[in-house]
């Protein structure tokens, strides 16, 4: 179980919205590609990381500054006595290394992971000073995708290669180690140093008229959905989403794109390009309207003030309970608020 788990950066969710409601231009498109094909490589590391059985901690995904200057960590693991500390790169296809520069056949000259490594293991060096530690770093770029092959390969470089990633780890499981509190106290400090707004985000300027409306399937991304009984029907692949579980997620996505827009009824109405059942629907939104006003802290006389729970269909409300728990609420929240509006003969 890793200290810090890895989340999905905020700037490839916009574009990976982006990318279902508007045609990216060439830039764009490249940088989306490169973030998500970058974030499964390092999605792939993990899934190895987590089966250690060593003494460690693991911190993924740390954008840590130090004098002013920032720096990103894909995954660091905390043993006693030294830090490993990795960079993940998710390259597919064939490269070679010359006087000091990284290509991609035939001649595309590509960011050199090993300068990135350097710089950071510097900054990560200069951090950990700063609060009181003096830890060995062990820095290795790590070449997940096994599709990846490099020529001309540097002997003094800290590479791991997908052929040479198992026993990497057997071999780090192998390491005696036994954490003290300093280590974990040194985890906590690294995790208080975090910044989740990243200065690197590159995201295209857009508005709501640019977008294409409708519901997006939870499958293929295709706009072709309709709505079927209770059911949303994709057109393309044939993927049923049940009307419940489509509502939340679209009301999220259109919070994301558009987070200091007021949702309403009719908003979110247009915005789904929903021209049935429009009475059903303001049922769903007004129960996510009580339920997020009730999450944001507002006073449960405001929120009566606005709604009306008494008018909450029995069989609606019933149907919603599961997904609500399961998706969107943590249950002890959602557990209170049906306390608090007597609602517990609905659910």
């Amino acid at each position: 179980m890793p200290y810090k788990s890895r989340t999905i950066s905020n700037a490839l969710i916009i574009l990976e919205l982006l990318n279902k409601r508007k045609n990216l231009d060439n830039k764009d498109k490249h940088h989306y590609f490169n973030l998500k094909k970058g974030y499964q490589g390092e999605v792939l590391f993990d899934n190895l990381t987590e089966k250690l059985q060593c003494e460690c901690l693991i911190l993924n995904d740390l954008l840590l500054v130090v004098n002013n200057t920032t720096f990103q960590i894909d995954t660091l693991i905390i043993v006693a006595g030294k830090i490993y500390f990795f960079e993940v790169k998710n390259y597919e296809g064939d490269y070679y290394y010359e006087h000091d520069k990284l290509f991609k056949k035939p001649n595309l000259e590509v960011i050199n992971p090993f300068h990135q490594l350097s710089r950071s293991e510097s900054l990560l060096r200069q951090l950990l000073l700063s609060l009181g530690f003096k830890l060995q770093i062990d820095a290795s770029v790590v070449f997940i995708n096994p599709k990846f092959t490099l020529y001309q390969a540097p002997l003094d470089k800290p590479i791991i290669f997908p052929t040479q990633i198992s026993q990497y780890m057997e071999n780090l499981n192998a390491i005696p180690s036994k954490l003290t509190e300093n280590h974990k106290k040194l985890a906590e400090q690294l995790l208080s140093l975090n910044n989740t707004d990243s200065p690197f985000k590159q995201i295209p300027p857009y508005d709501y008229d640019q977008l294409k409306k409708g519901i997006t399937c939870a499958k293929c991304d295709s706009l072709s959905v309709s709505v079927m009984k209770k059911k949303c029907v994709c057109h393309e692949c044939g993927y049923r989403e049940p009307i419940t579980s489509a509502v939340l997620r679209i009301v999220k996505e259109f919070k994301i794109l558009f987070p200091n827009e007021k949702i309403t009824t009719n908003t979110i109405h247009v915005w789904c390009q929903v021209v049935q059942r429009k009475g059903l629907f303001e049922k769903y939104w007004q129960l996510i309207f009580m339920l997020s006003e009730f999450i944001n802290g507002l006073t449960t006389s405001k929120i009566l003030n606005d709604f009306s729970p008494s008018s909450l269909d029995e069989g609606l409300f019933a149907g919603f309970t599961p997904v609500l728990r399961s998706h969107f609420f943590h249950e002890n929240t959602f557990d209170s608020f049906i306390v608090t509006f007597g609602l517990s003969s609905l659910s």
